[in-house]
């Protein structure tokens, strides 16, 4: 079977990458000719990390980035992420292109086309148009805000437009903030700073009192002026080399699916920035539905495992949505009594353990289940070798005291003293007992060979 991902970001890249590995061939069309230095997101988050991990990708991206084990939010209210029960109990600063970066070469490495300079035109029930015509089986939009593929199935997108005039500035500082993040806001603005790693720094900044739109000049000195009423200092900020204006929307399709063509990342929902969870949500997206298509391809699953796609990651998208809007609207919060109220009561809140270990897992994704397969912890086993390492290969993971027959195709064998089947994304598929193993290999892999 063939397929064909639109969009080469970190979405389409990971969805190529594991289609690619699982023997499917696939084709990955992207509007850009050329790589792209720009981006608005800046922090991997466990989950994220853990999908990588799977990959054999997560060290290698730590390595590029600062890990920040606590948050801190409007100066009072912290989110404490270094006691989630993860490998990876932090938030990585690292810019989106060395995410790009490593989805890319895997892909590639793996036997993934990927044409640039292709900009879609139309799609048909096996085919996308973009100057030629790709024959697919299945077809995957990840193609952003913006989706081409989206807009050629006819697919409604509604909601509404959250924060309007945003500055987005690429800037060098005389004096780099003490905290990784510098993030406040005072009512009538609000700023965001985070280093690019290498001299450089991305501020977000929004002035409630000077709406314009986007495609309205945006001065250095303007940014400058906004980020000092909402940090109480502009950092020494000089030489910007990229400055632009962008609006933020909060909006998500009904469907994921509509027949052989599904939607993830930006082009199946958006919401603010805040929380830095746009990124982090499309990557899961992936890791939920390409094992998925793979199996279908592969001959061994029912098509009909391609619509838990749509129950188990819409719920997400829905709860992401709600999530981020409440931070943006939290740092909105125009009147001093408001904002004063805000860090108080968000303060006291996260100093009760249950709330803050729910705050912390639903930004990090540690906390997010699916309904009947919660995530699976990494856990080292007695051979010495880890969970997320099993994973790797692609496919389920049987965790039991002996191996099985039949499933070799399928299944990673690892020796435990409980009976535990791991789908490919690290969630939990079935637990059990010796007796019940059959029936629940063949439920969820089909008939052994």
């Amino acid at each position: 079977m063939k397929t064909v991902v639109v969009g080469a970001g970190p979405t389409g890249l990971l969805l190529a990458g594991d289609l690619a590995a699982a023997g499917v061939e696939v084709t990955v069309l992207e509007r850009r000719t050329t790589d792209s230095n720009l981006t608005r997101a800046f922090g991997v988050h466990a989950r994220t990390l853990e999908h990588l991990d799977a990959r054999g990708l997560a060290d290698d991206l730590v390595a590029t980035g600062t890990p920040v084990a606590r948050l801190r939010l409007f100066n009072r209210i912290k989110v404490d992420l270094g006691t989630l029960p993860t490998r990876f109990p932090f938030l990585l600063i690292t810019p989106q292109y060395h995410v790009e970066r490593l989805l890319e070469r895997r892909a590639l490495d793996l036997g993934a086309r990927i044409v640039r300079g292709a900009t879609v035109t139309g799609v048909e029930p096996h085919a996308v148009l973009a100057g030629t015509s790709h024959e697919a089986d299945f077809i995957v939009g990840a193609d952003g805000v913006h989706s081409a593929v989206r807009e050629a199935l006819g697919m409604p997108f509604p909601g509404k437009a959250v924060l309007r005039s945003i500055m987005l500035a690429d800037v060098r500082l005389t004096d780099a903030p003490s905290d990784v993040l510098a993030v406040n806001s005072v009512g009538d603005a609000f700023a965001f700073v985070a280093p690019f790693g290498d001299g450089w720094f991305r501020v977000f900044a929004w002035d409630r009192l000077a709406q314009q739109p986007d495609s309205a000049p945006l001065s250095l000195d303007e940014v400058r002026e906004v980020t000092r009423r909402a940090l109480g200092t502009d950092f020494g900020m000089k030489e910007a080399r990229f400055l632009s204006r962008f609006h933020s929307d909060e909006r998500q399709v009904p469907r994921y699916r509509s027949g052989n063509v599904f939607l993830a990342g930006d082009a199946a929902h958006v919401h603010s920035p805040a929380g830095g969870q746009g990124m982090n949500t499309g990557l899961q997206d992936a890791a939920n539905l390409a094992w998925k298509l793979a199996a279908v391809a592969q001959g061994w699953a029912p098509s009909g495992l391609l619509d838990s796609y749509q129950t188990e990651r819409h719920p997400v998208g829905e709860l992401v949505l709600r999530s981020s809007g409440g931070l943006i609207r939290l740092a909105m919060l125009h009147s001093r009594f408001s904002r004063a109220g805000r860090d108080l009561l968000g303060g006291a809140l996260l100093h009760v353990p249950t709330i803050m270990r729910k705050a912390a897992g639903t930004v990090s994704g540690i906390g997010i289940d699916y309904p009947g397969a919660p995530r699976q912890p990494d856990a080292l086993l007695s051979t010495g070798s880890r969970v997320y390492e099993l994973l790797r290969a692609g496919r389920h993971v049987l965790l039991s005291p002996s191996p099985v027959s039949g499933y070799e195709d399928r299944l990673v064998h690892g020796v435990n003293d409980r009976f535990v089947l791991v789908r490919p994304d690290g969630h939990t598929a079935w637990t059990g007992t010796e007796r019940d193993l059959p029936v629940a290999l063949r439920r969820h892999l089909g008939p052994p060979r």
